[in-house]
């Protein structure tokens, strides 16, 4: 069976083909992933702009749709679309797109939530995880941990109270003058900087939720304390130095500063995966999502993994960042599972996981 997936969620315009492969441990593979970037039209604006984002899913759907279709050979049983979470105007064009080609071709339609693709995609990776696994799934919009017993359920135990891990790396970097996206540019600065020069503080969480007492127990994050820290760090050095905004802090200073800020979220992310992989008795971690591709995040959970003979998974960079790839691949399992949506499917921008 090959299912087209269509992912719009953000500022991302995708498409692929999936197929399964009749293999249990590794059941699916890409035929074609197309992904068309609007990193350039937003870039000058410092972050995404809602509007713009849903005005160039349109002018790229059909084209990225087509290219997908003619790498792989044409053909497909259902689409899958991402329904939610996102920003509404950029998921309704994939829904609307989606939903018409399914009407036209006669095809099974897929509502697929985001995040679950972001797990998928490990599986569409590595073939199927040893379970119970622990998923880390941290991007610009996101910092969630779920526990998975079984393939295609997931159970949420933390996630950010605040700023997403993404979310503040885009921040710092555009306090730091390193334009946007923030994370790519932190982390290469950050190669040449001392990660214990400036002693941001590590949040640690121990009371609930007062808006969301049912959290009370859960292992969850917040970035809002440490960005906090990075801003009047940076105000402190300028005054010292005599400078406005205008004016950049030297090269060395900014280098400090970002492997500093880097160091404690990486920390931060792989303290609270690890904790609950050991609380939950897991027989593998995995990490997805956009932060996936630092590489910092990389090398310290190899490592921890190493130390505690626990397998660790992360995507490859092409399905660490926003893609169509991962939709199909979620489609895939949930329309095995008998899931499917009516023609009168809508976006949901708040969609949780367990309702996808």
């Amino acid at each position: 069976m090959r299912v087209l997936g269509i992912e719009t969620s953000c500022d991302e315009t995708a498409a692929a083909v999936v197929e399964e492969t009749g293999d249990l441990d590794r059941p699916w593979r890409v035929r074609a992933s197309v992904v068309a970037s609007q990193v350039a039209v937003h870039r000058e604006w410092g972050g995404i702009v809602p509007e713009l984002s849903a005005r160039q899913h349109v002018r790229d759907i059909c084209g990225v749709v087509r290219q997908a279709l003619d790498a792989s050979g044409g053909g497909f049983d259902a689409i899958a679309v991402t329904q939610g979470p996102g920003l509404v105007g950029s998921l309704l064009v994939g829904l609307a797109f989606a939903k018409g080609l399914a009407w036209a071709r006669s095809v099974p339609l897929v509502p697929v939530h985001h995040l679950g693709g972001h797990i998928e995609s490990l599986v569409l990776e590595h073939g199927e995880m040893p379970l119970a696994s622990v998923v880390l799934v941290v991007s610009g919009g996101h910092t969630n941990l779920y526990r998975i017993e079984r393939p295609g359920r997931y159970e949420l135990l933390g996630r950010t109270r605040d700023d997403a891990a993404g979310e503040a790396f885009d921040k710092v970097a555009k306090l730091l003058g390193l334009g946007y996206p923030g994370g790519p540019a932190i982390d290469l600065i950050a190669r040449h900087g001392n990660d214990r020069a400036v002693p941001f503080p590590k949040t640690r969480l121990t009371h609930a939720d007062r808006n969301a007492p049912h959290l009370a127990g859960r292992r969850d994050f917040s970035f809002s304390g440490l960005k906090t820290s990075v801003v009047r760090h940076v105000a402190a050095r300028r005054a010292e130095l005599g400078v406005d905004g205008a004016h950049p802090l030297p090269f060395a200073e900014v280098a400090d500063i970002a492997a500093s800020f880097q160091r404690v979220v990486v920390e931060t992310l792989l303290d609270r995966l690890f904790e609950a992989a050991r609380w939950y008795d897991a027989r593998s971690v995995g990490i997805a999502g956009g932060v996936s591709a630092n590489s910092r995040l990389r090398e310290e959970a190899a490592s921890r993994g190493a130390s505690r003979g626990l397998p660790v998974f992360v995507p490859s960079l092409a399905l660490s960042t926003d893609n169509a790839a991962m939709i199909a691949a979620a489609g895939l399992r949930r329309y095995r599972a008998g899931v499917a949506g009516g023609l009168d499917l809508n976006a949901d921008p708040s969609l949780p996981l367990h309702a996808a």
